[in-house]
């Protein structure tokens, strides 16, 4: 099943306006025999005499190069074409091109693609010769119409006009086994452009074969140089070569030698270099373990507990829909319903969930309606039903493009939007097509495996059917591992790829704490766990039942104990559930999931609500905005930065847009009167950006003339707590983030794929960052907090207590269990933990050592 695509007999021509102006200069004179022999297509040049390349019709950009100087569109009829800017330009990697589009951008005639700085590229290139060539042309049995050799155009001038065979070239598709060959080590030092992907396609057309090239997990067609441009294939990469058909083995066997040679570039010193490594044998990671047992599955905790049930797997839901429609005006009538209906829908679940005081859920759900108000997306979807597609394709078109290009993005916040995107598409997508959606007939401890599942599909799951679910896809920021935690569902994502291969109806064991799926489980694993789990819910139970103790130590050390929010909402649960305050207000959440910046009485009026939410006098710590990274804002613009982690974030973004900051200070300040704020700026990396901050802080007091409040910083890049004794004297208090500040020490990305299960904050390098914070704190009188993942952790708590940090700011659930730690330890005890923790090598023995002393 798939989409059924209407194509009509008759094709009219298409016809390409100049995409830059210049002297028409026909293919076979262009200096490169790529190109002059049509290698990649049939065309014609220009020499060009503006800087801007253009759309020549409306279409898809199918693929811009990293490097700017090339791109290739796709026309509606399905036709693509490359346009290649000078020869040999891929070596001048981006200089002198910029690129003004992105991959899956809808772009209309005459739409400036690229600007070209033609001094830059004139100097340092071997010709400026723009070549504009048709790159499946034999796929529709194409002939030309071309502008005469030496005309002079403009980009009002027609360059081509191509009339189409319905029936293109017809050739039959290979049957039995795929063959392949072994990797091949990428030897041309700027990838696969488009000399060596037309060299490529040339010997893999001279074979009936299918052949494809595989790469990084993606395959392209051989025998199509789009389809291998699209690979991105670099220096250094690995490819396989895929074949089928009666020659395969031949077309193989005559490809790999060409891929090594290099394909016409001049690949000698890169050959040479890699000739030895290409005969090493592979070896298995030293680093990353591979799990070798294949009834247990790895993935990542998204929301705690331990389940035992049976797995029913959720299938990618298909929607079948024609391509083309007669009546556009029917076609946007249903548009715009589907649209009414699922925003309608939506309201409704958020308003259900406000009324059940779910207020973090019912957020997600504004979200998503902010979503469905999105003009690009439905201004898209309209352009293409104008443009004769039906409403279904126009929509999916628009909103699976949007996903697709935040899913590609190297920020795993960004990526994990993109369920978001596709939730609310796929909900107008039905509405369009008048479909219901359902999970089906769920069995009892129903363990349910996905690839992924949206925020709607989490928030409707049966919790009593429900036993725990697995996502090969999202992580434990996505929204439905955050409503998973909400709903108490056990969760794991980022699960192996193979669990999606497991049968409906077996049993399964899940404990989200191990990372672990555990298949055909035996009883006497059941019941271990089903024990270790009935302990812990009594535990948590009893120490819910004791939480409105104060956290002290046995021998009398006190720990305040405190809640990390993210809503008013939030204020009042940490007062409930018997907090020390809020230890960590994360003021970004007012900035969020909106068009424009929120005003300074909004802000204040947020302060105030969430202090006077607490018991009276009880700290309310407000961290200014941080965002930047992975948290970018639609309204602020923030440079494309290569490692936005170690870009404009935090303060940074405050110091270098003032007026920003001093908004939110003076909220905070008015806020002051009705409560006790704390003002905490994050990300300060060394005295200057302190100074700074708090200048400007002093400066709206005094124009308030307001009262002082005291001022705090996060301890969360390495420099801060290096310098501790020097920042100490400037402030009242630090605060660890541990999660940045493990990212940061062991310079490992907290979302990464492989990584993240190695960017432990019990690494004894982060514990040291820790120490010489808290002994330059003590040294100045000032105390020191926790408010990253660590302070959550029960089994923690004894090794920050014993680097003395006075206070744990911890998840709003964990206020209990954290309480409870605190008031099991001896200080003296968790001093010798600490000591011993530092002069370890690694975060698994910290971890062991911690076990073991708690037994």
């Amino acid at each position: 099943m798939g989409i059924q695509q209407t194509i009509s007999t008759a094709i009219p021509d298409v016809t390409l306006k100049a995409p830059i102006e210049g002297l028409v200069v026909p293919i076979e004179a262009v200096p490169d025999p790529v190109f002059a022999q049509k290698m990649v297509g049939d065309g014609l040049a220009i020499d060009p005499t503006s800087d801007i390349l253009v759309a020549p019709f409306d279409g898809t950009v199918s693929q811009i190069q990293k490097t700017g100087h090339a791109i290739t569109l796709k026309h509606a009829s399905g036709l693509e074409i490359l346009m290649h800017i000078g020869i040999d330009t891929v070596l001048l990697k981006g200089e002198g091109f910029r690129s003004l589009v992105s991959d899956g951008d809808q772009v209309k005639a005459g739409q400036p693609l690229i600007q070209v700085d033609l001094d830059t590229v004139a100097q340092k290139a071997k010709s400026l010769v723009t070549v504009v060539v048709i790159t499946n042309g034999d796929e529709f049995g194409c002939s030309l119409r071309k502008a005469e050799e030496n005309t002079v155009l403009t980009a009002a001038n027609d360059l081509l006009t191509i009339s189409l065979n319905a029936n293109g070239a017809d050739r039959a598709t290979q049957t039995g086994e795929w063959q392949q060959s072994m990797p091949i080590t990428i030897p041309n030092s700027a990838g696969f452009h488009a000399r060596p992907a037309a060299a490529l396609v040339k010997i893999a057309k001279e074979y009936k074969a299918d052949i494809e090239l595989s790469c990084n997990g993606l395959k392209g067609n051989a025998k199509s140089v789009t389809g291998l441009l699209q690979l991105n294939v670099q220096l250094n990469d690995q490819v396989v070569v895929l074949a089928r058909g009666e020659d395969a083995s031949e077309a193989i066997s005559e490809l790999i030698p060409a891929i090594r040679a290099g394909l016409g570039d001049k690949v000698e010193e890169v050959t040479e270099r890699l000739a030895a490594t290409e005969e090493q044998p592979v070896e298995a990671s030293l680093l990353f373990t591979a799990n070798t047992n294949e009834n247990e599955l790895k993935g990542i905790s998204a929301s705690p507990g331990i389940a035992f049930g049976v797995v029913h797997q959720i299938r990618t839901e298909v929607l079948e829909y024609d391509e083309f429609a007669e009546d556009i005006s029917e076609e946007l009538v249903s548009l715009d319903m589907a649209v009414y209906q699922a925003r309608r829908e939506v309201q409704q679940l958020h308003d259900k969930l406000e009324q059940q005081n779910e207020a973090q859920k019912a957020k997600i759900f504004a979200a998503h309606n902010e979503l469905l108000s999105d003009p690009e997306i439905y201004q898209q979807a309209v352009e293409l039903v104008r443009e004769g597609k039906s409403a279904a394709f126009a929509w999916n078109s628009a909103y699976s493009g949007q996903a697709d290009l935040l899913a590609s993005l190297d920020n795993a916040l960004l990526k994990e939007r993109a369920s978001d995107i596709r939730d609310i598409g796929l909900r107008v997508l039905r509405h369009i097509l008048g479909v219901s959606h359902s999970l089906g007939n769920l069995p009892e401890n129903a363990i349910l495996i996905a690839e992924d599942l949206t925020p709607s599909d989490t928030a409707n799951l049966d919790a009593t059917k429900v036993a725990a679910f697995c996502t090969v896809k999202g992580g434990a920021t996505s929204h439905s591992a955050i409503l998973a935690r909400s709903m108490g569902i056990p969760a794991l994502a980022g699960i192996e790829k193979r669990a999606t291969d497991i049968a409906d109806g077996s049993a399964a064991l899940l404990n989200s704490e191990e990372g672990m799926l555990y298949l055909s489980p035996t009883a006497e694993q059941v019941t271990a766990q089903q024990a270790k789990h009935t302990a812990q819910l009594k535990t948590r139970e009893l120490n819910r039942l004791d939480a409105d103790k104060p956290a002290t130590t046995t021998d009398g050390t006190a720990i305040h104990v405190a809640g990390n929010i993210g809503s008013v909402a939030d204020a009042a649960a940490v007062k409930a559930n018997h907090g020390d305050g809020v230890g960590l207000l994360r003021s970004e959440f007012i900035f969020m999931n909106r068009t424009s910046a929120p005003s300074e009485q909004e802000q204040y009026e947020v302060y105030r609500a969430a202090a006077e939410s607490l018991k009276e006098n009880q700290p309310l710590i407000v961290r200014t905005l941080d965002v930047g990274g992975d948290k970018p804002l639609p309204y602020i613009d923030l440079p494309e930065e290569e490692n936005p982690f170690l870009g404009e974030r935090g303060i940074r973004i405050g110091l270098d847009r003032p007026a920003l900051l001093r908004q939110q200070l003076r909220a905070l300040l008015r806020a002051a009167e009705h409560g006790n704020i704390h003002v905490m700026f994050p990300m300060i990396s060394d005295l200057h950006e302190l100074k700074l901050a708090k200048q400007v802080l002093e400066e709206e007091r005094t124009k308030l003339n307001a009262k002082a409040i005291p001022v705090g910083i996060m301890i969360e890049v390495p420099s801060a707590a290096v310098m501790a004794d020097v920042l100490a004297p400037e402030v009242d208090f630090f605060s660890v983030g541990t999660n940045d500040l493990t990212q940061y020490t062991l310079a490992m990305d907290r979302g990464h794929p492989k990584l993240a299960s190695l960017a432990d904050a019990l690494h004894p390098s982060v514990l040291r960052m820790i120490k010489l914070t808290t002994d330059a704190a003590a040294k100045h009188g000032k105390w020191v907090g926790v408010c990253g993942g660590l302070a959550s952790e029960p089994l923690a708590v004894p090794v920050l207590v014993g680097l003395g940090v006075t206070e744990l700011s911890v998840n709003i659930p964990a206020i209990a269990d954290v309480k409870a730690a605190v008031r099991s330890l001896e200080l003296t005890t968790c001093k010798s933990v600490a000591s011993k923790a530092l002069r370890l090598s690694s975060a698994g023995e910290v971890r062991a050592l911690l076990q073991a002393s708690q037994s």
